[in-house]
């Protein structure tokens, strides 16, 4: 969990609750739970707050018994981005910043109280996963923090400009991409596709059809192979005035893509009647690559 400053400096304190749950799984679904101390005789009511600025959203706390009388209060809700990439519409619309979770208690009598919470210890477990990836819905990142003193918050950073990597197609003669762009700082009718030999300054074209922000195109195999008797790696990218974008899977919560999303060796027939054998993978940091060669000839990688 990362630090940020004090919030709220100069307010009263208010009580402390541990929290021994908080979590945000899936890049979006905020997970929370706080024992209550006290017996439950008089709680009529509890909710959680997030608070930022001048904003303040509410969610309901579910006061599920313990064996021991007393009660854990749980929450989970998706959260959404206030940003123009949203895709979802249910859920707390957070924007960017730093966000107070506070419990509020009420009693039989209607008197309330409010909790700060304490951040629960953070994991040092190194998995296949991360521990905070970014939404798929907005690739905006929600991600739990601690102050210097000690509290839980909620850091919400919105999605920087990329060009994500949905899937890609495997066909005999062709390979299909889909994609998505986010945050574009242009038209997106400015954004060409290209693949780019590594190494070289040498880009071949693809042509993209747009729905939305999101976009389809076949690998200009046939120009990637032509002229080469040994296997060539070439890397995908968006191109818009100075702007370059690699298309990448960034929005996953895999640790390690290349290790998990493993392709095959296809032979591909090209229009021409031609064969080439493509190997279509994601790079260790998530980014599209494409290596190809003309089917039968001596390889060099």
């Amino acid at each position: 969990m990362h630090t940020v400053p004090a919030l709220g400096t100069g307010v009263r304190p208010r009580p402390l609750l541990q929290t021994v749950h908080l979590s945000v799984l899936g890049g979006r679904t905020l997970n929370v739970a706080v024992p209550f101390p006290r017996r439950p005789e008089g709680l009529a009511a509890a909710r959680l707050e997030l608070i930022r600025g001048g904003r303040r959203l509410s969610l309901d706390l579910v006061q599920e018994p313990r064996r021991d009388g007393s009660l854990l209060l749980t929450a989970t809700t998706a959260l959404l981005h206030a940003g123009p990439t949203e895709r979802d519409s249910r859920g707390l619309v957070l924007d960017s910043g730093v966000w107070r979770l506070v419990v509020v208690t009420t009693d039989d009598g209607g008197r309330e109280t409010r909790s700060d919470l304490t951040a629960p210890t953070p994991s040092t477990m190194d998995g296949p996963t991360l521990p905070t990836s970014p939404s798929t819905s907005s690739g905006a990142v929600f991600r739990p923090v601690r102050s210097v003193d000690g509290r839980a918050m909620l850091k919400v950073t919105g999605p920087a400009q990329q060009a994500e990597l949905v899937s890609f197609d495997l066909r005999w003669d062709r390979i299909t991409v889909h994609g998505r762009l986010l945050a574009a700082r242009h038209p997106v009718g400015e954004y060409t596709v290209e693949a780019v030999r590594r190494g070289t300054t040498k880009a071949v074209p693809a042509h993209p059809v747009w729905d939305g922000d999101t976009f389809t195109f076949d690998l200009p195999l046939a120009a990637m192979t032509a002229g080469s008797r040994t296997q060539r790696t070439w890397d995908i990218q968006l191109r818009a005035g100075r702007t370059r974008l690699k298309l990448a899977r960034r929005l996953t919560h895999v640790r390690h893509p290349k290790q998990i999303f493993r392709t095959p060796y296809s032979i591909i027939a090209l229009e021409s009647g031609s064969l080439t054998r493509v190997h279509a993978h994601l790079t260790p940091s998530g980014a599209l690559a494409v290596a190809c060669a003309a089917f039968g000839t001596n390889e060099d990688a």
